[in-house]
Protein backbone atom coordinates (compact mmCIF):
# COMPACT_ATOMS: atom_id res chain seq x y z
CA UNK A 1 0.00 0.00 0.00
CA UNK A 2 0.79 3.14 -0.98
CA UNK A 3 0.68 5.85 1.95
CA UNK A 4 1.02 9.87 1.88
CA UNK A 5 1.18 12.95 3.87
CA UNK A 6 -0.29 15.65 2.07
CA UNK A 7 -2.33 19.11 1.83
CA UNK A 8 -5.61 19.81 0.23
CA UNK A 9 -7.27 23.53 0.57
CA UNK A 10 -4.13 24.70 3.06
CA UNK A 11 -5.36 21.50 5.38
CA UNK A 12 -2.63 18.79 6.05
CA UNK A 13 -3.92 15.25 5.81
CA UNK A 14 -2.71 11.77 5.24
CA UNK A 15 -4.24 8.84 3.35
CA UNK A 16 -3.21 6.16 0.98
CA UNK A 17 -4.00 5.76 -2.97
CA UNK A 18 -6.70 3.53 -4.44
CA UNK A 19 -7.35 2.56 -8.05
CA UNK A 20 -9.01 5.88 -8.11
CA UNK A 21 -7.15 8.29 -5.83
CA UNK A 22 -6.05 9.59 -2.77
CA UNK A 23 -8.55 8.13 0.28
CA UNK A 24 -8.44 11.22 2.97
CA UNK A 25 -7.11 8.52 6.33
CA UNK A 26 -6.80 12.11 8.41
CA UNK A 27 -10.66 12.67 7.77
CA UNK A 28 -12.10 9.27 8.64
CA UNK A 29 -9.54 8.76 11.86
CA UNK A 30 -9.02 11.77 14.00
CA UNK A 31 -8.27 10.45 16.78
CA UNK A 32 -4.82 10.35 14.81
CA UNK A 33 -2.99 13.55 13.97
CA UNK A 34 -0.66 12.10 11.36
CA UNK A 35 1.01 9.44 9.82
CA UNK A 36 3.49 9.27 12.18
CA UNK A 37 0.74 8.71 14.91
CA UNK A 38 -1.06 5.92 12.95
CA UNK A 39 2.82 4.08 12.79
CA UNK A 40 2.54 4.89 16.67
CA UNK A 41 -0.37 3.50 17.49
CA UNK A 42 0.41 0.55 15.10
CA UNK A 43 -2.25 0.51 12.92
CA UNK A 44 -1.14 0.69 9.42
CA UNK A 45 -1.80 -2.59 8.48
CA UNK A 46 -5.71 -1.92 9.34
CA UNK A 47 -5.82 1.07 7.67
CA UNK A 48 -4.58 -0.60 4.38
CA UNK A 49 -6.94 -3.11 4.42
CA UNK A 50 -10.17 -0.38 4.83
CA UNK A 51 -8.45 1.62 1.60
CA UNK A 52 -8.51 -1.51 -0.48
CA UNK A 53 -12.84 -1.03 -0.54
CA UNK A 54 -12.75 2.69 0.18
CA UNK A 55 -13.78 5.28 -2.22
CA UNK A 56 -11.61 8.14 -2.82
CA UNK A 57 -11.76 11.56 -1.88
CA UNK A 58 -9.23 13.27 -4.23
CA UNK A 59 -7.51 13.09 -7.47
CA UNK A 60 -3.57 13.19 -6.97
CA UNK A 61 -3.81 16.45 -9.36
CA UNK A 62 -6.24 18.10 -6.63
CA UNK A 63 -3.42 17.35 -3.41
CA UNK A 64 -0.17 19.40 -2.46
CA UNK A 65 2.15 16.79 -1.29
CA UNK A 66 4.16 16.81 1.91
CA UNK A 67 7.34 15.29 3.37
CA UNK A 68 6.12 11.55 3.87
CA UNK A 69 6.44 11.91 7.23
CA UNK A 70 6.54 15.55 7.70
CA UNK A 71 7.20 15.70 11.54
CA UNK A 72 9.63 12.70 12.28
CA UNK A 73 11.27 12.51 15.57
CA UNK A 74 14.80 11.63 13.51
CA UNK A 75 16.07 11.50 10.30
CA UNK A 76 18.82 10.35 9.97
CA UNK A 77 21.36 10.27 7.21
CA UNK A 78 24.25 7.52 6.07
CA UNK A 79 27.41 8.89 4.42
CA UNK A 80 29.24 7.17 1.57
CA UNK A 81 27.32 3.71 1.76
CA UNK A 82 28.06 2.56 -1.80
CA UNK A 83 30.97 1.14 -2.72
CA UNK A 84 31.43 2.90 -6.05
CA UNK A 85 30.71 6.05 -4.34
CA UNK A 86 33.83 4.82 -1.31
CA UNK A 87 36.37 4.79 -4.66
CA UNK A 88 34.91 7.98 -5.91
CA UNK A 89 36.48 9.72 -3.31
CA UNK A 90 40.01 8.80 -4.77
CA UNK A 91 41.98 9.11 -1.58
CA UNK A 92 43.25 5.44 -0.94
CA UNK A 93 41.40 4.76 1.62
CA UNK A 94 40.36 1.55 2.89
CA UNK A 95 36.49 0.72 3.21
CA UNK A 96 35.32 2.28 6.38
CA UNK A 97 34.66 -0.02 8.95
CA UNK A 98 31.39 1.46 10.75
CA UNK A 99 28.69 4.20 9.33
CA UNK A 100 29.31 7.77 9.01
CA UNK A 101 26.09 9.27 10.62
CA UNK A 102 24.59 12.68 10.68
CA UNK A 103 20.79 14.30 10.95
CA UNK A 104 18.83 16.53 9.82
CA UNK A 105 15.87 18.47 10.63
CA UNK A 106 12.42 18.43 9.59
CA UNK A 107 12.93 21.95 7.79
CA UNK A 108 15.93 21.32 5.47
CA UNK A 109 12.96 18.87 3.49
CA UNK A 110 10.45 19.37 1.42
CA UNK A 111 7.60 17.37 0.11
CA UNK A 112 6.71 15.65 -3.83
CA UNK A 113 6.62 18.66 -6.10
CA UNK A 114 7.58 20.47 -3.94
CA UNK A 115 10.19 23.37 -5.19
CA UNK A 116 13.98 22.94 -3.50
CA UNK A 117 15.86 26.31 -2.57
CA UNK A 118 18.96 27.01 -3.70
CA UNK A 119 20.49 29.50 -0.99
CA UNK A 120 22.47 32.55 -1.53
CA UNK A 121 25.32 32.36 0.53
CA UNK A 122 26.12 29.20 -1.99
CA UNK A 123 26.57 28.39 -5.49
CA UNK A 124 27.01 24.68 -4.74
CA UNK A 125 23.58 23.17 -4.38
CA UNK A 126 23.99 19.22 -5.43
CA UNK A 127 21.57 16.15 -5.57
CA UNK A 128 21.77 12.76 -3.46
CA UNK A 129 19.49 9.93 -4.30
CA UNK A 130 18.39 8.16 -1.35
CA UNK A 131 16.48 4.84 -0.81
CA UNK A 132 14.71 5.71 3.08
CA UNK A 133 13.68 3.47 5.31
CA UNK A 134 10.22 4.36 7.62
CA UNK A 135 10.37 2.68 11.22
CA UNK A 136 7.17 0.75 11.84
CA UNK A 137 8.33 -0.70 15.65
CA UNK A 138 10.74 0.79 18.10
CA UNK A 139 13.61 -0.77 19.61
CA UNK A 140 16.59 -0.44 21.08
CA UNK A 141 19.62 -2.96 20.15
CA UNK A 142 17.47 -4.41 17.65
CA UNK A 143 18.91 -7.77 16.17
CA UNK A 144 20.19 -7.43 12.40
CA UNK A 145 18.16 -10.89 11.90
CA UNK A 146 14.95 -9.14 13.59
CA UNK A 147 15.24 -6.00 11.66
CA UNK A 148 12.43 -6.97 9.19
CA UNK A 149 9.89 -6.83 12.17
CA UNK A 150 10.92 -2.60 12.62
CA UNK A 151 10.23 -1.30 9.10
CA UNK A 152 7.50 0.27 8.02
CA UNK A 153 8.15 0.57 4.74
CA UNK A 154 10.72 2.37 2.29
CA UNK A 155 10.46 5.87 0.96
CA UNK A 156 12.48 8.23 -1.71
CA UNK A 157 14.84 11.31 -0.54
CA UNK A 158 16.94 14.06 -2.49
CA UNK A 159 19.79 14.43 0.35
CA UNK A 160 20.72 17.71 -0.92
CA UNK A 161 23.59 19.08 0.00
CA UNK A 162 25.42 22.70 -0.21
CA UNK A 163 28.46 21.51 -0.44
CA UNK A 164 31.18 24.41 0.39
CA UNK A 165 28.99 25.02 3.63
CA UNK A 166 29.56 20.61 4.69
CA UNK A 167 33.81 21.81 4.73
CA UNK A 168 32.85 24.76 7.22
CA UNK A 169 34.19 23.01 10.66
CA UNK A 170 36.87 20.36 10.46
CA UNK A 171 34.81 16.70 11.54
CA UNK A 172 31.21 17.55 10.87
CA UNK A 173 28.35 17.70 7.78
CA UNK A 174 25.75 19.40 9.85
CA UNK A 175 25.79 22.88 8.08
CA UNK A 176 25.31 22.19 4.53
CA UNK A 177 22.55 19.36 5.34
CA UNK A 178 20.25 21.19 6.80
CA UNK A 179 19.60 24.17 4.68
CA UNK A 180 15.91 25.22 4.58
CA UNK A 181 13.82 23.44 2.01
CA UNK A 182 17.29 22.49 0.70
CA UNK A 183 16.48 18.60 0.16
CA UNK A 184 12.62 16.27 -0.15
CA UNK A 185 11.01 13.36 1.09
CA UNK A 186 8.34 11.55 -0.85
CA UNK A 187 6.36 10.70 -2.34
CA UNK A 188 5.26 7.68 -0.07
CA UNK A 189 5.53 5.15 2.40
CA UNK A 190 5.09 1.97 0.41
CA UNK A 191 4.45 -0.41 3.02
CA UNK A 192 5.93 -4.07 3.03
CA UNK A 193 3.25 -5.67 1.61
CA UNK A 194 3.83 -4.25 -1.46
CA UNK A 195 7.48 -4.20 -1.29
CA UNK A 196 10.79 -6.13 0.33
CA UNK A 197 12.71 -3.50 1.97
CA UNK A 198 15.67 -6.29 2.29
CA UNK A 199 15.05 -7.31 -2.04
CA UNK A 200 17.61 -6.09 -4.57
CA UNK A 201 16.65 -1.79 -5.21
CA UNK A 202 17.83 0.27 -7.65
CA UNK A 203 17.80 3.81 -6.76
CA UNK A 204 18.63 6.43 -10.21
CA UNK A 205 18.74 10.18 -10.58
CA UNK A 206 18.33 12.28 -13.20
CA UNK A 207 18.29 15.87 -13.83
CA UNK A 208 16.89 17.55 -16.54
CA UNK A 209 16.59 14.02 -17.72
CA UNK A 210 20.14 13.24 -17.70
CA UNK A 211 21.55 10.29 -15.92
CA UNK A 212 23.39 10.86 -12.90
CA UNK A 213 23.12 8.39 -10.25
CA UNK A 214 22.34 4.49 -10.55
CA UNK A 215 23.01 2.09 -8.23
CA UNK A 216 21.64 -0.80 -6.99
CA UNK A 217 21.39 -1.98 -2.79
CA UNK A 218 24.01 -5.46 -3.28
CA UNK A 219 26.74 -2.79 -3.90
CA UNK A 220 25.65 -1.34 -0.07
CA UNK A 221 28.64 -1.03 2.37
CA UNK A 222 26.02 -1.67 5.26
CA UNK A 223 22.89 -3.03 4.36
CA UNK A 224 19.73 -2.14 5.56
CA UNK A 225 19.53 -5.12 8.60
CA UNK A 226 23.09 -3.94 9.55
CA UNK A 227 22.26 -0.12 9.31
CA UNK A 228 19.06 -0.74 11.66
CA UNK A 229 21.04 -2.92 14.59
CA UNK A 230 24.24 -0.40 14.54
CA UNK A 231 21.81 2.78 14.89
CA UNK A 232 19.63 1.03 17.30
CA UNK A 233 22.67 0.20 19.49
CA UNK A 234 22.60 3.87 20.45
CA UNK A 235 19.36 5.21 19.40
CA UNK A 236 15.94 4.42 20.77
CA UNK A 237 14.75 4.03 17.02
CA UNK A 238 10.45 5.11 16.96
CA UNK A 239 8.37 4.39 14.61
CA UNK A 240 8.09 7.07 11.98
CA UNK A 241 11.96 7.79 12.30
CA UNK A 242 13.21 8.07 9.05
CA UNK A 243 16.50 6.75 8.06
CA UNK A 244 18.72 7.90 4.33
CA UNK A 245 20.59 4.85 4.23
CA UNK A 246 23.10 6.72 1.24
CA UNK A 247 23.66 8.01 -1.94
CA UNK A 248 25.68 6.15 -5.01
CA UNK A 249 28.79 8.27 -7.02
CA UNK A 250 27.84 10.10 -9.44
CA UNK A 251 26.47 13.69 -7.19
CA UNK A 252 27.51 16.72 -9.09
CA UNK A 253 30.64 17.60 -7.16
CA UNK A 254 31.71 14.65 -8.54
CA UNK A 255 31.97 15.76 -12.27
CA UNK A 256 35.15 18.03 -13.69
CA UNK A 257 33.61 20.90 -13.43
CA UNK A 258 31.24 19.98 -11.04
CA UNK A 259 27.59 20.46 -11.69
CA UNK A 260 25.74 21.96 -9.26
CA UNK A 261 21.99 22.49 -9.29
CA UNK A 262 20.66 25.59 -10.48
CA UNK A 263 17.16 27.69 -10.67
CA UNK A 264 14.99 25.87 -13.15
CA UNK A 265 16.95 22.66 -12.77
CA UNK A 266 14.39 19.22 -12.58
CA UNK A 267 15.36 16.52 -10.02
CA UNK A 268 14.01 13.22 -10.13
CA UNK A 269 14.64 9.99 -7.64
CA UNK A 270 13.36 6.77 -8.36
CA UNK A 271 13.51 4.02 -6.07
CA UNK A 272 12.42 0.37 -7.74
CA UNK A 273 9.00 -0.43 -6.37
CA UNK A 274 8.79 2.99 -4.65
CA UNK A 275 7.97 5.33 -7.29
CA UNK A 276 9.89 8.95 -8.24
CA UNK A 277 10.64 12.09 -6.16
CA UNK A 278 10.27 14.79 -8.17
CA UNK A 279 11.53 18.68 -7.32
CA UNK A 280 12.24 21.73 -9.68
CA UNK A 281 15.17 24.24 -8.19
CA UNK A 282 14.00 27.32 -7.32
CA UNK A 283 16.17 30.19 -6.14
CA UNK A 284 15.24 31.32 -2.27
CA UNK A 285 13.01 33.81 -1.62
CA UNK A 286 14.29 36.18 0.56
Amino acid sequence: MKFLSFSHASHASFGALNDNGVVDLSARHPQYADLRAVLRAGQLAALAREVASATSDYALADIDYLPTIPNPEKIICIGVNYADRNAEYKDGSQAPKFPSVFMRSRESLVGHLQPIFDPPESEQLDYEGEIVLIIGKGGRRIAAEHAHKHVAGLSVMNEGSVRDWLRHAKFNVTQGKNFANSGALGPYLVSTDEIDPFGELRVTTHVNGESRQDDVTSNLMFPFRYLISYLSTFYHLKPGDVIATGTPNGAGARFDPPKYLCAGDKVEVAVSGVGVLQNTVVTEPL
